[in-house]
């Protein structure tokens, strides 16, 4: 079974930066994501990247957000740049293809 420890989150001030890890227990061999879920709000995948590193984002942090992988580390990273309020949320990692179980996720609050 799959599991994920997210950390790196943060208080920031606008235009701040910050990078979140997920340590992965279990096979690495993936497409893996991060998403996020602000406060009322639904979960909401923000970034991919395929295990040869192929990526993708959401319009809303395309630009800002980096996601990379060190697969021998069988972690995964969020590099988040122009930091905005509307970041704010508690972020996840998983896989994207076949959920496994969420970890506690990491919080990001974006000061405004």
């Amino acid at each position: 079974q799959v599991q994920f420890v997210e950390s790196g989150g943060g208080s920031v001030q606008p235009g701040g930066s910050l990078r979140l890890s997920c340590a992965v227990s279990g096979s690495i061999f993936s497409i893996y994501g991060w998403y996020r879920q602000a406060l009322g709000n639904q979960r909401e995948l923000v970034a991919t990247i395929s295990f040869g590193s192929n990526t993708n984002y959401a319009d809303s942090v395309k630009g800002r957000f980096t996601i990379s992988r060190d697969n021998a580390k069988k972690t995964v990273y969020l590099q988040m740049n122009s930091l905005k309020p509307e970041d704010t949320a508690v972020y996840y990692c998983n896989r994207v293809n076949e959920l496994g179980t969420w970890g506690q996720g990491t919080q990001v609050t974006v000061l405004s």
